[in-house]
């Protein structure tokens, strides 16, 4: 059991995306891509599927809680679709759930999650990710930096515990590390992580400012926002 600013926390349940890697840098050209895939050659098409899904295809800036900041492979592609994708959302589920697995090579993380992880792990916390990514895609990202050994529990949007803002994947990472919602520390980058994070009973919700939440739209739902995840050591440590 920890201390420090938040006694009673054993479990982190940490996002993914613009929690433990940077967003703008490692989802920007993923997410062009994505259109691209989705406009099936109409170039014409593209930028306005980037808009609609939350996009700014000049600046690159990606809204806060917009489909391709929060939403997983199904939700985007029905958001295409509904945007004049041709492509069949279903089929397009497909083919973004396999971009989305690829784009795990160009990563770029927070911080040096090796380090990071061997020292939340050393104060004897749980480890979890939740993320709307796929649960394939959550583990080539845990593997490639090398954090697999120190992770407790993976849940992607299909693997069965229901998707972000619902409490389930949070529930499971208490089912299967036997720790209570009261216990855990919900740490985001979006309003649906936070969202979840309440649903469930969190002890804690964190919001993080590497991704595309700003203080602006996580501080009426984190109990603390901090700039990035490397603060947590000390946050918690007792």
């Amino acid at each position: 059991m920890t201390g420090g600013r938040f006694p009673g926390i054993a479990g982190i349940l940490f996002d993914k995306d613009g929690t433990l890697i940077r967003y703008d840098e490692s989802w920007g050209p993923v997410n062009r891509e994505a259109a691209r895939i989705a406009s099936a050659g109409d170039a014409d098409l593209e930028p306005r599927l980037l808009l609609a899904a939350g996009m700014d295809p000049v600046s690159g800036q990606t809204r806060a809680d917009s489909l391709l900041a929060a939403g997983n492979a199904a939700e985007i592609a029905l958001g295409f679709a509904a945007a004049g994708s041709p492509i069949d959302a279903a089929e397009l589920t497909v083919l973004l759930d396999d971009l989305f697995v690829r784009a795990v090579e160009y990563a770029v993380p927070v911080t040096d999650m090796r380090v990071l992880f061997r020292r939340l792990k050393a104060q004897g916390l749980k480890i979890g990710i939740a993320s709307s990514d796929n649960e394939s895609s959550i583990r080539r990202t845990a593997a490639r930096f090398e954090i697999d050994g120190w992770v407790d529990f993976v849940a992607g949007y299909d693997s069965g515990f229901g998707t972000k803002p619902e409490p389930g994947m949070l529930l499971g990472f208490c089912e299967s590390t036997g720790l209570e919602p009261r216990q855990v520390a919900m740490v985001g980058d979006n309003a649906h992580d936070l969202h979840m994070g309440h649903a469930a009973g969190a002890g804690l919700k964190v919001g993080v400012l590497t991704g595309t939440g700003t203080r602006e739209t996580l501080a009426a739902l984190a109990d603390i926002c901090i700039d990035d995840i490397t603060v947590l050591q000390s946050l918690l440590q007792g």
